[in-house]
């Protein structure tokens, strides 16, 4: 059924083939302006057995009195509090029924015809678990956008990148990834997930608040058996940076203190041992250089997320999901140290440290 039009859709309906139901689901703080700008994009994709939810996260601005006044047809479901990300998705996909959920952002724009290509993928094996669309700049169309590109890949030391994005650089889409992949992680800018595995997972790790759950999930998924793809068929545009901006002392705070949790629950005993200390270096070497650069908040950011690794490791890790490994093989690590490749060898893109996969 691929390339299937409206007018397919509705043909399938009429002979009594229904396709799975999709919730795309919206998390929104404050997020009114994006609503705006974005909302109009998701409504009109081209997906008969569709609903659009959005959860508000306690926002504070009018964000809910716009949508009942500009957008009846969208569900609303109001958390009670901002529980940020992770839990707010949690507590959101609770009370929503569907075989699949498409996690959104609001600062995504969406292509009309962005969801039969993941669908019909995530339907042609039972075992795919995860799976996210192109994921391209909204300000700049033609380029990758950091939060996940063309699908997400981690290294030996915990480091994520993608195919398309390594560390800061974001490569020009010239169609070179624009093959069906399995990968380490599906974005969480807009993440189809089948709704019964996320479920059987425990959904995402409230714990962390926001930043890498994502990748925390799909890291239990793999373990646990399942796999994670990502279809280049399918294209939306992402702005990014929306809630946390990048390079707010929060933001680095909670990915150096979530990458270190990630990877003491998802690591074998030996190599959280090893690599661990390891990595805390690392992140040292980091912090001290942006410190002699004049960069004080983001040297204090890092030093808080250690302490509170720690914190978290001594007094507070069974306030964590942690993984259950079945079998199954892991898809989309780097058996080598980015950072390396990167800094020292000088290798910007992707292909250049993974190859054309």
């Amino acid at each position: 059924m691929n390339g299937l039009r409206r007018n397919d859709d509705e043909l399938l309906v009429t002979a009594g083939i229904q396709k799975p139901s999709v919730a795309i689901v919206i998390l929104n703080w404050n997020g009114k302006m994006f609503l705006q700008q974005f909302l109009p994009s998701v409504l009109a994709s081209v997906y008969e057995n569709k609903r659009v939810i959005v959860a508000d996260n306690a926002s504070t601005d009018d964000s809910v009195a716009f949508l009942k006044a500009s957008y009846p047809q969208v569900e609303i479901l109001i958390n009670s509090s901002n529980e940020g990300f992770a839990q707010g998705y949690n507590t959101a996909l609770k009370q929503v029924q569907a075989d699949y959920y498409v996690l959104l952002n609001s600062d995504v724009e969406v292509t009309v015809g962005w969801i039969d290509p993941v669908i019909e993928l995530m339907e042609s094996d039972a075992l795919i678990a995860a799976c996210q669309p192109k994921l391209l700049s909204y300000n700049n169309k033609n380029f990758f956008e950091y939060a996940g590109a063309c699908g997400g890949w981690i290294d030996s030391f915990g480091y994520p990148f993608s195919r398309g994005r390594v560390f800061d650089v974001c490569e020009e889409d010239k169609g070179q990834y624009d093959t069906v992949q399995p990968c380490f992680w599906a974005t969480g800018a807009a993440m189809f997930v089948k709704a019964k595995i996320y479920k059987e997972m425990g959904g995402l790790d409230g714990y962390f608040f926001a930043h890498q759950e994502e990748i925390d999930l799909c890291w239990r998924m793999q373990l646990a058996g399942y796999k994670v793809y990502v279809q280049p068929a399918s294209v939306v545009y992402h702005v990014g940076g929306g809630t946390l901006p990048k390079g707010s002392s929060r933001k680095v705070y909670l990915n150096f203190r979530n990458n270190l949790i990630m990877m003491w629950k998802n690591f074998s005993s030996t190599e959280k041992i090893v690599k661990v200390p390891l990595r805390m270096i690392l992140d040292g070497v980091s912090a001290y250089k942006e410190l002699f650069s004049g960069d004080w908040g983001y040297f204090k950011a890092v030093l808080k997320a250690h302490l509170h690794f720690y914190k978290w490791l001594f007094f507070e890790k069974n306030q964590s999901l942690w993984p259950v490994t079945k079998s199954g093989k892991i898809a989309g690590i780097f058996r080598g140290v980015i950072v390396w490749r990167y800094f020292i060898k000088q290798h910007k893109k992707f292909s250049e440290i993974v190859g054309n996969k």
